[in-house]
């Protein structure tokens, strides 16, 4: 019997996603980097990291987990951690570009410093797009600076090797290392976001060493150099510092017991950890402990809700690409008005939500020079991570649905986005420690929310809702039921700033209706509310490239 052999030509399937130019075509991204200053050097770091090979590095790091090795070969203890080479290459490149310290270069770099974390948080937001995963140890290194400054002297022999650019992932002590990566170890099994019920404990040896025995739930980046620690210390919840190796150069007492098998952020290694005598440096005061890590953990939250701006537009991205080129009932996808209406909806959203992210890292830049910024980046910053961060999966979802099955299996990025976007919303506080720091400050600092509440209304003047908006956050948060109404008061204060930073990046027509469907009605299902009159300017804006 003759058998006619199948062709090869495929028809009507979008071309591979790849060589694509991640910082073209976005414009909370090229409105975020011309006032930071950064003219056309993302558009090249969007086209090397939208290459090909810059793509397959994150899929392979994600297919390759990380391993653990409690021992040699020869049964002697080691606890190292094996990542796969497409991981060293992501840390190396990154690292490269600074996202582990820009911020921190200071004089060496005068005109980069006082922009630093606005132009940080557009290159954090374009390699989140490739692979979030190893994001975490840059984010925590570049973050822990600003622990260690109750540490002068701590802070004086690390920062070198914290600004320093050259990746180097050997397992040796800190100080043969010319870069180094820095952790963090807050979590235990009988007590999470309740860090006063830690039980680890750290007893003083002299000075300001200690010996910290215990166990963690949650060790992040267990391959980094050293690692700030809370524990039980004589006075109280103290801070340390933790490294890899013990000052006369012997592997320190951190025994690492298991990975975590995680939904997502499989690139990166997480795992439960037992310190035994562990060598460690107090960081700050005895029983100020959480409020020496406070600023790290801001910083880090900053780069939470980066990331999954980030993630929401590698998404979009793809869903765009695929309504691009897929034809369905002779009209390109993008061009049936049902299709047309969810993609215009999720541009609008992303737009609106990268703004504010990169809106309050620019307040962190400008917070010692304004009361003003400093309080937007006291108070905004578990806000936009409470929105941003929990926004990220059910976009991801809606994203994927544009692409039907074919988003839905593991070839396509869509499902590895999926997974990773919860991770952002839970880590360094979920949503309702988020909603509750704000009605922690409202109870403690009325005057500042007001300020913030009033500045926003100001800037948000004439946009649909608005006004009515931040009444109702201020009703929330004073009334004698503050907790309850704490969720209810973040959401709607972030959708506020979204607005506000919407407005001063893009045009007014799009900040009215980003106000309109967002703050003056109950928002609706992506591509059911009202946006025809911005419909096919978002399509536009976000087709560009």
């Amino acid at each position: 019997m003759d058998f006619t052999p199948l062709a090869d030509e495929v028809s009507n399937q979008p071309p591979p996603y790849a060589d694509i130019n991640l910082a073209a075509g976005d414009p909370a991204l090229t409105a975020a980097a011309d006032r930071a200053g950064m003219n056309g050097a993302l558009l090249a770091f969007g086209a090397q990291w939208g290459g090909s090979d810059q793509l397959a590095l994150g899929r392979l790091a994600n297919e390759n987990p990380p391993e653990l090795h409690s021992h040699d070969p020869q049964g002697r203890r080691c606890d190292v951690v094996e990542f796969h080479p497409a991981y060293h290459a992501l840390m190396a490149q990154s690292m490269d570009a600074g996202l582990h310290c820009s911020s921190w270069d200071g004089p060496a770099r005068p005109a980069e410093a006082r922009r630093g974390n606005a132009q940080r948080a557009t290159r954090l937001y374009v390699v989140s797009q490739v692979e979030a995963g190893h994001v975490c140890p840059l984010t925590m290194t570049h973050a822990a600076p600003a622990s260690l400054a109750a540490a002068p002297e701590l802070l004086r022999d690390f920062l070198p090797r914290i600004r320093a650019r050259n990746y180097d992932g050997r397992f040796v002590p800190f100080w043969e290392k010319a870069s180094i990566t820095i952790g963090m170890s807050m979590t235990e099994r009988q007590g999470g976001t309740d860090v006063r019920s830690n039980t680890t404990q750290a007893v003083p040896t002299g000075g300001s060493e200690y010996e910290i025995t215990g166990a963690k739930w949650f060790l992040s980046a267990p391959m980094s150099d050293a690692f700030l620690v809370l524990a039980q210390a004589p006075g109280g919840i103290t801070a340390f510092l933790m490294p890899r190796f013990r000052p006369d150069g012997g592997v320190n007492g951190v025994r690492l017991t298991r990975l975590k098998r995680k939904l997502g952020n499989r690139s990166n290694a997480s795992c439960e950890v037992e310190f035994e005598r562990a060598f460690a440096w107090r960081v700050g005061e005895e029983g100020r402990g959480i409020a020496t890590i406070i600023g790290m953990v801001q910083m880090t939250r900053l780069d939470c809700a980066v990331s999954s701006a980030g993630l929401m537009r590698a998404a979009l991205a793809r869903a765009l690409h695929h309504a691009r080129h897929r034809t369905a009932f002779q009209k390109k996808l993008v061009d049936q008005p049902a299709m047309a209406m969810v993609l215009a909806d999720l541009a609008l959203e992303q737009e609106a939500f990268a703004a504010l992210a990169f809106r309050l890292a620019l307040s962190f830049d400008e917070a010692s020079g304004s009361g003003t910024e400093a309080a937007h980046a006291r108070v905004l910053t578990p806000v936009a991570k409470f929105a941003v961060c929990k926004a990220a999966p059910a976009f991801i979802a809606e994203a994927m649905e544009v692409l039907g099955g074919n988003g839905y299996v593991e070839d396509c990025a869509l499902p590895r986005l999926y997974r990773e976007a919860p991770v952002n919303a839970i880590w360094e506080g979920s949503g309702n420690v988020m909603a509750l720091d704000l009605a922690r400050v409202a109870f403690r600092e009325p005057d500042l929310v007001q300020a913030i509440l009033a500045n926003l209304k100001e800037r948000t003047r004439g946009l649909p809702g608005a006004a009515a908006t931040a009444e109702a956050v201020s009703q929330c948060l004073h009334s004698g039921d503050r907790e309850a109404q704490a969720r209810r008061a973040a959401e709607a204060l972030a959708l506020l700033a979204a607005a506000a930073a919407l407005s001063e990046s893009a045009p007014t027509v799009v900040a009215e209706a980003f106000a309109a469907t967002r703050l003056a009605t109950v928002r609706g299902s992506y591509g059911a509310n009202a946006i025809d009159a911005v419909r096919d300017l978002m399509l536009e804006r976000t087709l560009a490239a």
